[in-house]
Formats: structure tokens, C-alpha cells, sequence
């Protein structure tokens, strides 16, 4: 009897308890509207075009639309404060760059957004890297023949870049350092009007893109002398990284990543990286970043923070040392 009744007790609690948690509302799901990728330049570039690539794919994974805004502007401070102060509802994404989130802050005295402290890093997804080009007139077939001239003729040697700041620029500064060398930078308003100078006889040297400059140096128009990253380039297999020319620890390696803006719940960066990681690991989106002279390269978020971090600390006091700012 007494146990009967137990038992009545039991399944009495049992029934409320189950009641109680089919009423109680479960986590809403992620996503349920279309997502924005802001990037951080204007339409048509590089940039725009591999934050599109992925744009699309991760709203075929996610069954929302991924609208790509582009908010050009200040180096891509403009497009970086926007996402900065966006709703952490993981529906505001930024497409972050070597630039905005490792570059800008040592080079605007002025940053209205810190890269480490409002932003939650989702994935990286690809990197790529320079290449350094000379003239054809000029008479260095090597790394080594490079610096032994710009030591035998200090200061006459010039290398031009896309501007103050830019990724070519601190590529040119970083080996200026790394060699013990003294080149003059010459900024101008883009790649394009710097390598006209090149082509000219003008300019002694650039760094450039390798997608950039591979057709360049297969006419002969170009001499290649270095990639800039850790390995050498699918695009460019006969010509040697800067470390195994002799520059020893040189690294520029240019990545492209998408963050979340900071107090983004755990679930949704979860699931959004989840996704990226999904698209960039397809032999299809790696046939298209090999293409285009990137690596397809996702990362978990903790690896993402850790390779921002690494960049804030290694481009500060080369951006200090160039003495360049856009202020």
C-alpha cells in the first residue's frame, strides 16, 4: 500500500516535471534572418571579391542569405568601428584583415575601435602572401645580390607601395630591417600607379601580390626575387621564400578572417565557425583560393585570437620604426 502510494507520488512529479520542461521555450535557433559581412573596402578588389566567394557559401550552409556590405574607408577603420558598436547577435559579421586588425591600430593615433577587446574572432580563412619584383634592368638575379647592391649604394634604391601602412608598404620596411639595408619608399595612391613606375625603370622594386604580379614575371617584365610567407607559392614554385634566400624569421603573411563583434553568444560563433570551417576545408573553395594565389586556412577561434595577437605584436614596432601615419 505504502509503496503504491510512493509510486502514485512519483509519477505525479514525473508528469509535472516533463510538463514543465515541454513548456519552457527552447533556445531559439541560429539563424533565423539574413546575416551581414561588412568588408572593410570598396567593391571589386581583392578583398571584396574572397569575402563574397564565402559570402555565398556560408548562406547556402547556414539557409540564410549572407549580404556583403562594403564600407570602404580609413583603411577599413570605418567598416571595422561599424561592426564594433553592431548588435552581438551574430547577424553583424566583419571581414577582418592583416590591416584592420593588426596594422591600424599602431598607424592611427586616433583608432576608434580596439581589435582585441570588441571583436570575438570566429575563423580565419585564408592567407596569401607578396612577392618582391625588381626591374629586369636591375642587376641582381637573387636576394643576396639585391641587398649586397642596396649596401654599395645606400639610399639610391627605391621601392614603391600602395601607400602608407599598406601591406606591400611594411613588407618593404620589415626588409629593410631584416637585412640591415637603407631603401627609400616611395608611397603612391594604389598598387596600379606604383607599378607603372616599376615597368618605367622609375622604381627599383615592389612588393606585390603574387596573383598580382605572376603574369608580370612569366613575360619577363618583372624579375622575381622572394616570396614574402613561410613556403613558397603554388603560383610561383621556382622562387624561393625570403627565409630560404637568407632572411632568417622574414614573414608576411597576409590573412582574411571574419569576427563577430565582441559579447557574441559561445553558440552562435560556435556555429558560424562550424560553417566557415565546413566551406573552406571543400576541395572546391581550396582549387579557388590556390587560383586566386591564397591558401584556404580556417582556424578554430581560439587559434583566429592567437594569430591577431601575434600580428598586433610583431607589425607595432615595425609600423613605429617606418615612422608612417595616416592621421
Amino acid at each position: 500500500m505504502r509503496f503504491s502510494k510512493l509510486s502514485a507520488v512519483l509519477a505525479a512529479t514525473l508528469t509535472l516535471t516533463t510538463a514543465a520542461f515541454a513548456q519552457a521555450p527552447a533556445p531559439a535557433a541560429f539563424p533565423k534572418q539574413p546575416l551581414t559581412l561588412v568588408v572593410p573596402f570598396t567593391a571589386g578588389g581583392p578583398t571584396d571579391a574572397m569575402a563574397r566567394v564565402l559570402a555565398l557559401k556560408l548562406g547556402e550552409r547556414l539557409g540564410q542569405q549572407v549580404v556583403v556590405d562594403n564600407k570602404g574607408g580609413a583603411g577599413g577603420s570605418i567598416a571595422a568601428e561599424y561592426v564594433a558598436k553592431a548588435q552581438p547577435d551574430g547577424y553583424t559579421l566583419f571581414f577582418g584583415t592583416t590591416g584592420t586588425m593588426a596594422i591600424n591600430p599602431s598607424l592611427y593615433s586616433k583608432l576608434r575601435y580596439d581589435p582585441i577587446k570588441d571583436f570575438a574572432p570566429v575563423s580565419l580563412m585564408a592567407t596569401t602572401m607578396n612577392v618582391l619584383v625588381v626591374n629586369p634592368q636591375v642587376p641582381a638575379n637573387n636576394l643576396a645580390d639585391l641587398i649586397k647592391l642596396a649596401k654599395a649604394k645606400p639610399v639610391e634604391l627605391t621601392f614603391g607601395s600602395a601607400g602608407n601602412g599598406s601591406s606591400n608598404h611594411l613588407s618593404g620596411e620589415l626588409f629593410r630591417s631584416s637585412a640591415g639595408i637603407q631603401i627609400n619608399h616611395v608611397p603612391y595612391k594604389g598598387s596600379s600607379p606604383a607599378l607603372v613606375d616599376l615597368l618605367g625603370g622609375r622604381l627599383t622594386m615592389m612588393f606585390d601580390t603574387v596573383a598580382q604580379q605572376t603574369q608580370n614575371i612569366a613575360t619577363g617584365k618583372v624579375r622575381a626575387l622572394a616570396v614574402t610567407g613561410p613556403k613558397r607559392s603554388p603560383l610561383l614554385p621556382q622562387v624561393p621564400t625570403a627565409q630560404e634566400a637568407g632572411l632568417k624569421d622574414f614573414d608576411v603573411t597576409i590573412w582574411f578572417g571574419v569576427l563577430a563583434p565582441a559579447g557574441t553568444p559561445a553558440p552562435v560563433i560556435e556555429r558560424l565557425n562550424r560553417e566557415i570551417v565546413a566551406v573552406m576545408s571543400s576541395d572546391e573553395m581550396k582549387k579557388k583560393m590556390q587560383a586566386d594565389g591564397a591558401e584556404a586556412k580556417p582556424t578554430t577561434p581560439a587559434e583566429f585570437s592567437a594569430l591577431i595577437r601575434g600580428d598586433l605584436a610583431k607589425w607595432t614596432p615595425v609600423v613605429k620604426a617606418s615612422g608612417a601615419t595616416v592621421d
